[in-house]
């Protein structure tokens, strides 16, 4: 009962804040979530389609879903200007540890895996914040048409964003059950990512094993 009358209150103010206020804040979440992958950006979408639909809710559910999608493809480009930006660097860096990072063999392969597979991989970052964090940077590194990212993008934050937004608008009070959902998603997510990971740091060391002998 604690809670929810502490939620309530933390609720009003929050519906006094200027709609700008509001607005720029869910605007600038979605922004941060795509250049910091820590952020909790997911909860804050599903928190503003709840509030969109709260009663005197300073906000519309379009001027929600436009501050998201402006958001998300800022934050999106931002990576992907840095990815071409960082590919440079790296070419130019005399840092011994950037110099090994660099790796014209490897990032070669891993460039042209991109290439071949941009369409789907692009459309399924969305889906996790940690993914669509490094795939708009190497999208930016491979030099994919930024027309054809932005497009494709655009649907990926159709399909992510827009199930959180509808879902938080439904679901009203109990918006908080999606981010239960979202948390067992996520860490779903972490485990397979970690496993990719392992059994790429595995097939390096296989590949070294086999040219020493």
């Amino acid at each position: 009962m604690l809670d929810f009358l502490q939620f309530d209150a933390f609720l009003a103010r929050i519906l006094e804040l200027p709609p700008l206020v509001l607005w720029i804040f869910f605007c600038f979440s979605n922004f941060l979530e795509n250049v910091f992958p820590p952020w909790p950006g997911d909860t804050v979408t599903v928190f503003s389609g709840f509030l969109s639909s709260s009663p005197g809710s300073p906000l519309s559910f379009i001027s929600i879903v436009f501050a998201t999608y402006l958001g998300n493809l800022l934050g999106a480009l931002a990576m992907y200007f840095f990815g071409e930006r960082f590919l440079q660097f790296l070419k130019r860096s005399r840092f011994p540890f950037l110099s090994s990072v660099y790796q014209e063999e490897n990032l070669h392969k891993t460039l042209d895996w991109f290439r071949r597979h941009e369409f789907v991989v692009v459309l399924l970052s969305r889906f996790s914040a940690g993914i669509r964090f490094f795939v708009s940077i190497v999208a930016g590194m491979s030099k994919m048409n930024v027309i054809k990212f932005i497009i494709l993008y655009t649907v990926a934050i159709s399909l992510w964003c827009g199930l959180l937004l509808f879902g938080g608008s439904l679901l009203g009070s109990n918006w908080n059950q999606i981010i239960v959902m979202l948390s067992y998603y996520n860490q779903t997510i972490g485990i397979v990512l970690i496993c990719l990971f392992l059994y790429f740091l595995y097939q390096i060391w296989k590949k070294r094993n086999t040219k020493l002998t």
